[in-house]
């Protein structure tokens, strides 16, 4: 009997479940950072991070296909026995909680610069965690319900950016590769940082019940959250001038204040409303990857208690500290050169490792 057959998700949950946790606030951004780093050429860091995210992927999917009912922490187990996998999977653990709560300030922040100024931000986080704790304790299933929900009933807000083409200059894209490739490059810390999420694959992959699938389901998700950043980007540099762009925070929202309607004035704020549906399918499931690696520490088979202590834990930090948008962006650096060590290097390693216990012991492990 598989140990997750109770918690199994369809092809299409595990699609939209990675293209939830991709797709957060980092849009918002997103243009502004890359504009800063590659000037207008940024958009091309963006496919290249895509290759380099699909070569990762493969990567994980050659190493679970020899152990389809294992995540990450049964692996590592299996590999390392008990107590030597700990030194792995702490700090694996640690990258989800630090995740979620990066993802719930930056969401908190956003609120409050737009619509609860006054409200104190330990509130806010609050009322955040009711659903996020109604969610998270039921499961990785019931996650990629929520997902794929959220994903259909938002799907019309990128064609609202097409009411701005009327405004744009195109001619801001041009030429291409305006100071060769190295601007290009130099975009890729922030590309990788905002379409980080790959790394659930290791504790998901058991859970899919078509892992045929499953490397397919990975370049579609990955396709569509590099559209979807390809396509904000490249609107907010055709609108703004190459220098204008870098001057604002958010260039996404501020392209959204020129949007009005005869009915409505501030579109922008019903549009953020709204899209804090898109960000809470990265913190939820964030959240239930972090309950379920604490479990798994644990050696407990219930993660629900794991979800409330980590979210009155945040709550209390949130209360003492009172997180800015500087302490955000500081804490958003440090978090991405984490991303860059469990999703690309921890999955290289464990590939070599097989591939070297293999042939030393000249047979399969088991």
């Amino acid at each position: 009997m598989k140990k997750y057959a109770l918690n199994e998700i369809t092809f299409m949950q595990f699609i939209f479940l990675i293209h939830g946790i991709q797709v957060g606030t980092g849009i918002m951004s997103l243009p502004k950072d890359l504009a800063e780093k590659s000037g207008t050429d940024g958009w091309m860091s963006l496919i290249i991070g895509w290759f380099i995210n699909i070569i990762a992927s493969y990567v994980m999917i050659q190493i679970f296909k020899r152990f389809p009912n294992d995540t990450l922490y049964d692996l590592l187990n299996r590999l390392f026995g008990k107590w030597l996998s700990l030194f792995i999977s702490i700090p694996v653990t640690l990258y989800f909680i630090c995740a979620v709560w990066l993802i719930l300030i930056r969401a908190m922040l956003y609120i409050k610069a737009w619509f609860l100024p006054q409200t104190p931000d330990y509130i806010v986080v609050f009322l955040f965690t009711i659903p996020t704790f109604m969610l998270a304790r039921n499961g990785l299933r019931i996650m990629g319900r929520y997902c794929e929900l959220v994903f259909y009933l938002t799907a019309w807000m990128p064609f609202i950016l097409l009411l701005v083409l009327g405004d744009s200059h195109w001619i801001h894209l041009l030429p291409l590769f305006k100071e060769g490739m190295m601007p290009v490059v130099k975009g890729l810390e922030s590309t990788i940082y905002s379409i980080a999420g790959l790394e659930i694959t290791m504790i998901v992959y058991p859970f899919l019940k078509n892992k045929q699938s499953a490397m397919l389901g990975i370049v579609i998700a990955n396709s569509i959250t590099i559209l979807a950043y390809i396509y904000v980007t490249i609107i907010c540099f055709a609108f703004f001038s190459p220098d204008e762009i870098t001057g604002y925070n958010q260039p996404l929202l501020s392209l959204l204040k020129v949007i009005e309607f005869r009915f409505l004035e501030r579109f922008d704020m019903i549009f953020l409303a709204i899209y804090l549906f898109i960000v809470s399918t990265s913190w939820i499931p964030y959240m239930f990857f972090a309950a379920f690696s604490v479990s798994q520490l644990m050696r407990k088979q219930d993660h629900t208690p794991y979800v409330a202590v980590l979210l009155v834990l945040i709550i209390a930090i949130v209360f003492v500290i009172h997180p800015s948008w500087n302490q955000a962006d500081m804490w958003s650096k440090r978090v991405s050169i984490y991303n860059i060590g469990i999703t690309f290097v921890l999955p290289l390693l464990l590939w070599v490792y097989i591939q070297f216990y293999v042939r030393v012991h000249k047979g399969e492990l088991h």
